[in-house]
């Protein structure tokens, strides 16, 4: 894993996706060694506001000079970041976290499953199930939504055979992830999935039921990011290590998690 750096990085652009959601590129030379599923910590200039903001990496581009983070407004933190001009700079911590085991899936049905914020760091993870070198999977991308502001799909349509829900129901299938695989009948071997813990609870009993091998990404509020103040921890099935009780820091043990290995 590549040793995590606290350095700037230069705005090449921002723009609004959607309602209170964010898209911008950040130029860096983390961008090198960046794995699907995992997070920089972005800093607030604000005195008030010093901690990192857990922010994951949307997509890496070809030259993998560059990332791009799509995050939602949420805070006086989050809210600072709308003001960034291209050519502004920006400190950041990275890269944090574990990311998906893509390579996994050589091969397999593969399905990642997003909602909400939880959509953006599945773009990359498609793109790579949908590139790898050994044998590239059979991606499909259920995304849900609150409503028709369906952000990111036209990028999912470009690696994946993509299935919308939404809440209202004005695209797609009304209802929620769950309800879309149902009702397409889509199939698969393995699920990459983050969003919300109801969804993600929901996922992980679907694919228990259908005795399908399911990987979580978790959103948790984080401190440090390094997992030194141990503010970001989920229960699990195994004693971790460092604190010798049943449970894991989301920061650094994970995100992503093999489903059977938590308790949610």
């Amino acid at each position: 894993m590549a040793k995590k750096q606290k350095l700037q990085a230069k705005v090449l652009s921002q723009r609004i996706l959607a309602e209170g959601i964010y898209d911008m590129w950040l130029e860096t030379p983390l961008a090198k060694d960046v794995c699907p599923g995992q997070f920089v910590g972005v800093f607030p200039t604000n005195k008030s506001t010093l901690l990192p903001r857990p922010i994951s990496i949307c997509e890496v581009n070809e030259e993998r000079t560059a990332i791009r983070l799509v995050y939602r407004v949420v805070g006086s933190g989050t809210a600072e970041f709308t003001f960034y001009q291209p050519g502004d700079y920006i400190m950041i911590l990275g890269i944090l976290g574990n990311g998906f085991p893509v390579k996994e899936a050589a091969g397999k049905k593969a399905v990642v499953m997003g909602g909400g914020i939880g959509v953006p760091p599945l773009l990359e993870t498609a793109k790579s199930l949908s590139s790898l070198e050994e044998k590239a999977a059979t991606v499909s991308a259920v995304m849900g939504y609150r409503n028709k502001e369906t952000f990111l799909s036209d990028e999912f349509e470009k690696c994946s055979n993509l299935y919308i829900a939404t809440e209202d129901g004005s695209i797609g299938t009304k209802g929620n992830v769950i309800d879309a695989m149902n009702e397409m009948n889509i199939d698969c071997d393995v699920i990459f999935a983050c969003g919300p813990m109801p969804m993600l609870k929901a996922i992980k009993t679907y694919a228990a039921a259908k005795g399908i091998k399911a990987y979580i990404s978790l959103e948790e509020r984080m401190a440090c990011g390094v997992g030194a103040c141990l503010g970001c921890v989920c229960k699990t099935k195994n004693v971790d290590d460092h604190s010798h009780v049943k449970n894991a820091r989301i920061c650094t043990d994970g995100p992503v998690f093999d489903a059977d290995d938590i308790d949610i």
